[in-house]
């Protein structure tokens, strides 16, 4: 019998080549003056800019020049108060700080009032402005989930603001915009997308709506990932785009695993990227869970893991991703002395709590040492 189970998502999501453009109305229509979050620079949202001010929707253009900090986003929500909409047009960093900002600007205390584990976790007391978001990078989900992942340099830890309203209202999936992302960004950004429909397939929260995404979606973005490390092709970014668009909307709705419980904290400790951790854990998870728990979920897994890399399974999916050039733990930053840390801040994530099999921290310093 399917236990009870409840969906999480966005009002609208538009998937399409061209769709960002194309949305520029609906996206004018929810405000009079937007607040534009993007990447390091705003060269690649020139033309929707202009778009929306030709709509007549007043923008002001921001920018997220790396991972949201904490004094990033206070500085973000200081320079939005005079808008009634927040854009985010970038990747998953980008898109966290966007929605944080839209959290918090109504919010009559401050973001530590309101993040996870280092500060007091309160739920938000007003409604977020409206949120629209719009990924050019396909990774982290970050369009469709409730959450914004906040680093505290002072704490060395990742945190989350989080809260149902913070869901977008609108999310705009493009795949033309991640056309010809570097190499590098694509294999972390597309190994990060991967990881997010195999935690939730293997969660204890999974359901027939996660399922559905998951199970489809995985061979996809193990062969499309592949396709993409070794030539451009407009099809395989397209894959990877609803991949990522699936492991956020499976994310939200069953939870991650350990590769998400350890991948948090050793991201506050070395400012290494997200996709990046997430691609050097998974291995090592799959093959403790193996050992612990096999089951048939996983086994249609290391399936799919198989029929991607010519049969070599999990090993081949390892020696494959450090040869494309991701780094180790080691290389990332972590230090070995610090594994006992990490272990006991993952042990207390709420990625943990959806784990198809409990860990303790000797299971978790051994994945961080064959990791590393």
């Amino acid at each position: 019998m399917t236990r009870p189970f409840s969906i999480a998502q966005p009002r609208r999501i538009q998937f399409g080549r061209g769709e960002a453009l194309a949305a520029v109305p609906e996206i004018a229509a929810l405000g009079r003056h937007a607040f534009l979050v993007h990447g390091r620079t705003a060269e690649r949202a020139l033309p929707l800019v202009a778009a929306l001010e030709g709509a007549r929707l007043a923008v002001t253009a921001h920018p997220c020049p790396g991972e949201p900090t904490l004094a990033m986003l206070d500085a973000g929500v200081e320079a939005a108060r005079d808008a009634d909409l927040v854009i985010g047009f970038g990747g998953g960093s980008a898109l966290d700080l966007a929605k944080a900002i839209a959290a918090l600007v109504p919010a009559p205390g401050g973001a530590m009032d309101h993040l996870e584990v280092v500060g007091r976790g309160r739920p938000l007391e007003a409604d977020p402005l409206s949120f629209v978001a719009i990924p050019t990078t396909a990774g982290t989900g970050a369009e469709v989930t409730k959450n914004a992942v906040i680093d505290v340099p002072e704490h060395r830890r990742k945190v989350s603001l989080r809260d149902d309203r913070m869901i977008a209202r609108l999310a705009i999936v493009d795949p033309s915009l991640t056309d010809h992302c570097p190499k590098l960004v694509t294999l972390a950004s597309g190994l990060d997308a991967v990881v997010q429909v195999i935690e939730p397939y293997l969660s204890a929260g999974a359901n027939p709506y996660t399922d559905a995404l998951s199970r489809a979606a995985i061979p996809t973005g193990l062969i499309a990932l592949r396709q993409l490390m070794a030539a451009e092709d407009s099809e395989a970014r397209d894959g990877m785009a609803w991949v990522s668009l699936s492991g956020g909307l499976a994310l939200a709705n069953a939870g991650l695993g350990a590769v998400h419980g350890l991948a948090g904290p050793i991201g506050g400790m070395t400012g290494a990227a997200h996709g990046a951790i997430c691609g050097a854990l998974l291995p090592h998870v799959l093959r403790l869970i193996s050992a612990r728990a096999p089951s048939e979920r996983l086994g249609e897994i290391m399936r799919w893991i198989d029929a991607a890399f010519d049969g070599g399974g999990i090993g081949a999916l390892e020696d494959w991703a450090h040869g494309q050039g991701l780094p180790r733990l080691s290389a990332l930053g972590l230090q070995s002395g610090d594994h006992a840390v990490v272990a006991e801040a993952a042990l207390a994530s709420s990625s943990m709590k959806a784990s198809p099999v409990p860990f303790d921290i000797a299971d978790l310093r051994a994945i961080l040492e064959r990791a590393g």
